[in-house]
């Protein structure tokens, strides 16, 4: 399977991956979500550590249980051959009914196919008020 657009990647590539990634994180659809990640995919998100597609598709699963209301935006930062970095925030409701943003970077690499193979994220929370939504 390969993922469009591929290694290496130039600014118009790289700008159209983060892009596709904004959006395929915004369906909240795991099943489309973890397409677009290698098998043997490896993460670091906050203090979580997962391996392969199907712990990434029950870690999504489960974070939408939980971040409600979800809504993300991701920019490009910087890019090589085969490595895209991004800083991104979202804002979501927890089920208590409490408003956070979420503020971080991602450093993500690709195989020959343009799948994900690597994704290291650094995310803090901050609690807002409904009033400061911005996204």
């Amino acid at each position: 399977m390969k993922k469009h657009p591929l290694p290496p990647f130039n600014l118009e590539t790289a700008t159209q991956k983060v892009q596709m990634a904004e959006d395929a994180w915004n369906s909240k659809n795991p099943t489309k979500i973890f397409e677009a990640y290698s098998i043997d995919t490896e993460w670091r998100n906050r203090n979580q550590f997962i391996n392969g597609r199907d712990e990434v598709q029950k870690f999504l699963t489960d974070k939408w249980k939980n971040e409600l209301n979800y809504k993300l935006k991701k920019d490009l930062w910087a890019f090589s051959d085969n490595r895209i970095a991004v800083r991104f925030e979202y804002e979501y409701q927890n089920t208590e009914g409490k408003w956070f943003r979420a503020y971080g970077n991602e450093n993500w690499e690709f195989d020959a196919n343009g799948l994900m193979k690597k994704r290291f994220a650094s995310i803090n929370d901050l609690e807002i008020n409904e009033t400061d939504r911005k996204l």
